[in-house]
């Protein structure tokens, strides 16, 4: 910030300018009264605020301060000047809460969109540490299986489970590898039994994606290595997918930490080699210039990923079928 003041001489008009930098420095000298106390306040070193005052004083024409070995003594000419600074300091501080609250009010949400299932307990933890942190930033969230296009705005960041992002124009940060494997219902695995691998799946029925999802490559694999008469349900979502198996109805593919949000279902065996897919937190790159959604990310992706990987290995023990005996 700089004010311009006009001294007339007596032949001349001569024209300078105010630094509020300087005006802070004088201010913190006056009150501190030595230049290594106001150092100390405004976080900057002895020498600058020396600079600081003597190129102040140059501008004025006057002298500020005595200086003898006790620190800075105001003079009375600085006496007369602090209401006039004060008044400065004043005035600072208001456009400064201003602009705060125009930054507020004028803010947009981070908006985010996922699948339903995405949003979960991991998420929300993670958004609510960030908040704690920045109350200021708003969030909007999206629950949807569409794919929004984040370049042209329709929303900031994506968290997307797919085999890779194919749009150059998006910022991508992976997230983790996805895995899945294939559940049955705790009552099915009662009167049914599980299978430990495809070579025991005769005699079992099975919950299918229809249409296949690119990202559910274990139903891929499923699908080579049973026969139509076996499939007693085809889904389109995973919501669907998992009642089926809940219902009883037979084994189908479930990521396996989705699969802790229904304590019913026991995984058959481990998961397939080669059938994870990868799970991306993808920005547009409009949102991407923005300083809060780079926070935002900065923060969200690394916790993620640890919270993640932990809780999947949680459910590798928890939810693994274990015949009564």
């Amino acid at each position: 910030m700089v004010y311009t003041t006009a001294l007339r001489g007596s032949s001349e008009m001569k024209r300078w300018s105010l630094n509020w930098s300087d005006i802070r420095v004088f201010l913190a000298v006056y009150r501190e009264g030595s230049t290594l106390a106001a150092s100390r306040v405004l976080g900057v070193s002895q020498p600058t605020v020396a600079r600081q005052i003597e190129t102040l004083e140059h501008q004025l024409g006057l002298t500020l301060f005595e200086r003898d070995t006790r620190g800075f003594r105001p003079t009375l000419v600085a006496r007369d000047l602090l209401p006039q600074a004060e008044m400065l300091e004043a005035s600072a501080r208001n456009l400064e809460e201003a602009a705060t609250k125009a930054r507020k009010s004028n803010a947009r949400p981070i908006r985010i969109t996922a699948p339903n299932r995405n949003f979960s307990p991991i998420f929300t933890k993670i958004l609510s540490d960030f908040r704690d942190g920045h109350p200021e930033i708003r969030f909007e969230l999206i629950s949807t299986y569409d794919i929004l296009d984040l370049a042209a705005g329709e929303a900031d960041i994506a968290i997307r489970i797919t085999p890779q992002i194919t749009n150059e124009r998006l910022i991508c940060s992976k997230l983790t590898d996805v895995k899945s494997a294939l559940y049955a219902s705790r009552d099915y695995a009662a009167r049914h039994g599980v299978p430990t691998g495809p070579d025991d799946f005769a005699g079992h029925t099975f919950v299918i994606y229809d249409p296949m999802p690119g990202a559910m490559r274990l139903n891929s694999w499923l699908m080579e290595r049973i026969s139509p008469e076996q499939i007693v349900a085809r889904c389109g979502e995973p919501e669907s997918v998992t009642a089926s198996i809940e219902a009883g109805l037979g084994i189908g593919p479930v990521a396996i930490l989705y699969a802790t949000d229904y304590p019913t279902l026991v995984r058959c065996f481990d998961p397939v080699p080669d059938t994870d897919s990868t799970s991306w937190l993808v920005i547009g790159p409009d949102a991407y210039r923005r300083p809060e959604v780079r926070a935002f990310v900065a923060f969200f992706a690394p916790r993620f990923r640890t919270a993640y990987v932990a809780q999947r290995e949680q459910a590798m023990i928890a939810q693994a079928y274990r015949p009564e005996r």
